[in-house]
């Protein structure tokens, strides 16, 4: 996508250096940093720290991270001991996407061959972008049928988080079909909840779009239900970190409030992700480990008060009325 006036992506290899090249998204919008991940401990930093975030990158970049790893622990011990070893200390960076998981699954038969790793990591980058590409297809048509019944034309969508390009290698999943129905000339504009407490949205959605030249207005995140209320919302769409067998989406905190919102005003609630975000293992919600970030993220001013920042919450399958993937809508 377009960021700085040039086309870029959120993460990728660069031959010439034999490195990974990625978006440093927490000097964002502020400054366009591109940092270099040559080692195993680069990668597991720049997860952590969300220096790269977002489900589908936090995949790849593992994915990349795992190889770096076994080409720096190459003939010390067994190559099956070694990947577990790492595949372990990378899951327990971020818990709850479930595409973490599937980047290290990506890798795991690949084992004694570190150009055969780097292949497979290479490959699963452009799967992933890809599949975002198709979600953005299969999205379009719920767009412009809205535009279709509007006066003005104009489609006023709500997001919650970063679901865009940054947090997908490319496209994104929910800003997917905003971008591409802009694109064919649909007239968007966008609500971009403001999301605490890191303001992914605010940071990071709102420069995607502006960047891309998307309409939007930023809004603090308990703004929506009330726009929702005075009929200033048409859609909502929302990315996911993992969504179990039975439909229940795990993503940032706030989402199961935007759900409840729009189903009391009787708005459309989609929720868009790959397939590598649903985990058919987990039955229900109710089973996702919920990660728990440290308290200092949300700036408390009374320094002995407890804090917990829960980073992401459930939304039932009763609320949402389809999800978008890159196979079909749903």
């Amino acid at each position: 996508m377009i960021a700085d006036g040039k086309y870029l992506t959120a993460l990728w290899y660069d031959g010439e250096s034999e490195s990974v090249l990625y978006i440093d998204q927490t000097l964002l919008p502020h400054q366009l940093i591109i940092r270099k991940m040559i080692t195993f401990e680069d990668g597991l930093r720049a997860i952590r720290w969300l220096e790269v975030r977002g489900a589908p990158l936090i995949g790849v970049a593992g994915a990349f991270a795992l190889w770096l790893g076994m080409r720096e622990s190459a003939g010390r011990g067994a190559p099956e001991e070694r990947f577990n070893t790492l595949a372990e200390r990378l899951l327990a960076t971020r818990p709850t996407a479930i595409n973490l998981a599937r980047g290290i699954r990506e890798l795991k038969h690949d084992l004694h061959s570190e150009t055969l790793l780097l292949q497979r990591a290479i490959t699963f980058r452009e799967e992933e972008i890809e599949r975002c590409r198709r979600i953005g297809m299969n999205g379009v048509p719920i767009i412009r049928a809205l535009a279709h019944k509007k006066s003005d034309g104009v489609v006023n969508i709500l997001t919650h988080c970063n679901a865009g390009w940054l947090a997908c290698v490319d496209y994104g999943t929910a800003l997917a079909p905003i971008y591409l129905a802009h694109n064919e000339g649909i007239k968007v504009h966008v609500w971009v909840d403001e999301t605490r407490p890191l303001n992914q949205g605010s940071r990071l959605t709102a420069y995607e779009l502006e960047e891309h030249g998307v309409p939007c207005t930023v809004i603090t995140d308990n703004a929506g239900g009330l726009l929702m209320q005075r009929g200033e919302v048409d859609l909502v769409i929302v990315g996911a970190d993992r969504i179990t067998r039975n439909g229940d989406v795990a993503n940032k905190t706030g989402t199961y409030l935007k759900a409840l919102a729009a189903f009391d005003n009787g708005i459309p609630f989609y929720v868009a992700a790959p397939e590598t975000t649903f985990d058919y293992e987990l039955e229900t919600g109710s089973q996702v480990p919920i990660e728990e970030r440290h308290g200092n993220e949300l700036q408390v001013e009374t320094p002995d008060v407890a804090v917990r920042n829960p980073a992401f919450d459930i939304t039932p399958a009763r609320l949402i009325t389809g999800y978008l993937t890159d196979k079909q809508t749903l």
